[in-house]
């Protein structure tokens, strides 16, 4: 079911590119299509569950991280409002027709996301939308933060805003991995220390199951590295949402490759493990290059868990109704439908034969 009204396709028109929030959006294709603001089909996948919102500015976004399409080293190639980000790309809308639509439709919409990114104006433009939001609509908002620019007080304005979980995107899994793609190594503003004060600051205000933080699988690390982070994130109370790396078009690592898929799989099945079925960290074995060796678990109890389908599905913040089922499915934004990595819909008998395979 889309945001489409019932007694006809009434669409939300686009608005030129070169907006600025809050006035002006970007919404990834998936939820434009879900809203009704672009034609389109989604593979095996209605609509997407979570309505995904990205701030935007004509001068874009002051970081420059290695892997992503926003990044500013493309300032001479396109104009911002023309940048790809997660595979896919992002029209402008209005936020008070947005808002609208939603309010008077929801629609398929479980959760709504404020991406923000790297610019003087986004804490100020993230509150003045949330509280726009919180004011006309009941559907629950995460922000996807950006430290960088954050303090403590921030963190506190939109708890007390009406956010209701708060998420971060370290992306790399170790501070060296870090430096190298996201702050100094590639003359970005950021910095590790900084990304883990804001998510400690988060963890206070914001509470256990209503934090979260994105890791990418694919950028140097080993999976000791990843399933490290997985744990102490349970350990915090909050979830690990889990990215496959994509070369992203127009990214500095557009010419590198997504990671094996058998790799992959293991380690969405490990995440799982350690945070939905109760596997400590130490039951998992690991070999001297830190590949995952032994999920910690018999095969007879791990069967049932891979039968369910349910750690191969896309990982973000939870859902309504279980939490181990994301409400921001993001329909293919770590892959194409040719090859998914992250399924955005219960995985159908086909698609488990050839998870079991990768698994193999």
């Amino acid at each position: 079911m889309s945001c489409l009204s019932e007694t006809g396709p009434v669409r939300l028109k686009l608005a030129p590119p070169g907006g600025r929030s809050p006035e002006f959006v970007q919404v990834s294709t998936a939820a434009a299509i879900s809203l009704g603001a672009l034609p389109g089909r989604m593979h095996r996948c209605g609509t997407t569950q979570c309505l995904n919102l990205l701030l935007t500015y004509p001068e874009g976004c002051r970081a420059n991280c290695s892997y992503c399409g926003l990044a500013r080293h493309r300032d001479d190639e396109v104009g911002y409002a023309d940048r790809n980000f997660i595979r896919v790309d992002w029209p402008t809308l209005r936020l008070d027709e947005v808002i609208h639509r939603v309010a008077a439709a929801p629609g398929p919409f479980e959760r709504m996301c404020i991406s923000m990114i790297t610019h003087p104006r986004a804490e100020a433009d993230t509150l003045d939308i949330l509280r726009h939001w919180v004011a006309a609509s009941t559907v629950p908002v995460s922000i996807l933060s950006n430290p960088t620019t954050m303090e403590r007080t921030d963190v506190r304005a939109l708890a007390d805003a009406g956010a209701d979980i708060f998420t971060v995107a370290l992306d790399a899994a170790t501070a060296g991995l870090f430096a190298e793609h996201r702050g100094k190594g590639r003359r970005s503003p950021h910095s590790w220390r900084k990304y883990w004060e804001v998510f400690g600051h988060a963890r206070e205000i914001f509470g256990p199951s209503r934090i979260g933080m994105h890791v990418i699988v694919g950028l140097g690390e080993t999976d000791h590295d990843i399933l490290q982070i997985c744990r102490d994130l349970h350990e915090a109370g909050g979830h690990s949402h889990l990215f496959c790396f994509f070369p992203e078009r127009g990214s500095l690592l557009a010419h590198r490759s997504a990671p094996p898929r058998a790799r992959w799989r293991r380690l969405q099945l490990a995440r799982y493990l350690l945070e939905y079925a109760g596997v400590p960290f130490s039951a998992m074995r690991f070999d001297d290059a830190g590949g995952l060796a032994d999920f910690g678990l018999p095969a007879s109890e791990l069967e049932p868990i891979v039968a369910s389908g349910l750690p191969f599905r896309t990982s973000g913040c939870p859902g309504a109704e279980r939490p181990d089922v994301s409400a921001c499915n993001r329909p293919y934004g770590d892959s194409p439908p040719s090859d998914i990595a992250s399924f955005p819909y219960p995985p159908h008998d086909d698609d488990m034969a050839l998870i079991r395979s990768q698994l193999a």
